[in-house]
């Protein structure tokens, strides 16, 4: 029991009790300020259309079966406010994704520790003279600091005396 409430002290000191609920709060007023748009303006503007007044229309749509009524027009309008929402969260995600990939190097790729063997194609270390696996002698590789490019000689034709 000690040790869950010592956890519940560090959960709460540490502040992320208070992010949370800074999240919620600022979800629920995000989420009335979207349904109120999807309410008072997308829904007005689905009304025009096939309605000759703004009482009748898409928005308003319903369906009778049998002595149910369903509402059809507010499901439409709660499709939307799904939509707008979803799509608000996906481009706060992805923003929060790309500033905190700011802050982070890429990691360089780790040194080889192994090489081939070209004779049995297996895996040695890369300080191996011997290939433990066919007992082939590895032919001996300078360090890359050393390696100079050679360039190739190019012989000039001997001139053959002039008459």
């Amino acid at each position: 029991m000690k040790k869950f409430i010592q956890e519940f002290k560090e959960f709460a000191l540490k502040g992320n009790m208070l992010d949370l609920a800074v999240g919620v709060l600022i979800g629920s007023a995000f989420s009335g300020l979207v349904t109120s748009l999807t309410n008072n303006i997308i829904q007005p503007l689905l009304n025009c259309f096939g309605a000759e007044d703004a009482t009748s229309g898409v928005g308003n749509l319903s369906i009778k079966f049998y002595k149910l009524d369903m509402p059809i027009g507010q499901f439409l309008a709660d499709v939307i406010n799904f939509i707008i929402m979803a799509f608000v969260i996906f481009l706060i995600v992805k923003g929060v994704n790309k500033l905190s990939a700011i802050g982070k190097k890429k990691e360089e790729p780790a040194a080889p520790t192994t090489k081939t063997c070209p004779f049995c194609a297996s895996e040695i270390p890369l300080a191996a003279t011997k290939c433990p696996h066919c007992t082939s002698d590895l032919p001996v590789e300078e360090p890359a600091e050393e390696k100079k490019e050679e360039q190739p000689v190019v012989k000039k034709p001997a001139k053959k005396g002039s008459r």
